[in-house]
């Protein structure tokens, strides 16, 4: 029976541990590639009004959008200030940029002719977040400088699958240490069992070698007398 209890009490520390670390594995993991989830969302222009331009010289002027680190994208029929200028987003030049997660990008308008370098209207960040509207419309206006208005539906379930994702990592965040916390304490629990038991396995143990070792003792004493080569009857 000692012997059984103590596979028992393997066994049982063995795979007592496995279920919380694999939920916590499994969160680890949903964690680590919640963004893979976030699919990227794709920006293009709506409308643009130019309120002024920088250089007097009557050059040819070009006016572009581009993102730092990307492509400048150049607006072929922006050409004259207080001109409201509306796309359809199927243009040959469009989409503007991507957005993907939660990360802002540095992105601007600028004017560029053939004298001058380029100028910038507005140079701001441009955001998933930004995009509020239930019809995925934003609207960007710098006074004196651009009215643009930016078209991303996919903008608005992109920020809010970030809210619930970043919800749910501090939840798991949470979880994470409370799970910690609980199988720690069932780790000491199954220690300190698992020490109890063996010790009071050895203690059992013990007392059946004293219990034999007497029994041994007793039935020698008693073929010696029946033999009678004990002490008494050596000296006979």
């Amino acid at each position: 029976m000692g012997a059984a209890k103590m596979n028992c009490m393997r066994i049982h520390r063995r795979s007592a541990p496995r279920v919380p670390y694999l939920f916590l594995f499994s969160c680890t993991i949903l964690l680590s590639y919640s963004p893979v989830l976030i699919s990227a969302a794709v920006v293009t222009l709506d409308s643009i009004l130019i309120y002024k331009t920088h250089d007097w010289l009557p050059a040819k002027k070009t006016v572009y959008f581009q993102c730092k680190g990307e492509h400048s994208i150049v607006l072929p029929d922006v050409k004259e200030k207080h001109v409201l200028y509306t796309f359809k987003g199927q243009e040959s030049w469009q989409p503007l940029t991507e957005l993907k997660d939660t990360k802002c990008k540095r992105c601007g308008f600028y004017e560029k002719d053939a004298i001058t370098t380029m100028t910038p209207f507005d140079e701001w960040e441009l955001c998933a977040s930004d995009f509020t509207r239930s019809d995925g419309k934003y609207v960007h206006l710098k006074e004196k400088e651009v009215n643009a208005t930016f078209l991303c539906p996919e903008c608005v379930s992109l920020a809010n699958d970030a809210e619930y994702f970043s919800n749910a990592k501090n939840y798991f965040k949470g979880m994470h240490w409370f799970l910690v916390a609980v199988v720690a304490i069932l780790a000491s629990a199954v220690v300190i069992a698992g020490f109890i038991t063996a010790y009071k396995y050895l203690q059992k143990r013990k007392r059946q070698q004293e219990q034999a070792r007497f029994l041994r003792l007793f039935e020698e004493d008693d073929i010696e007398d029946e033999l009678g080569i004990g002490p008494l009857g050596g000296s006979v």
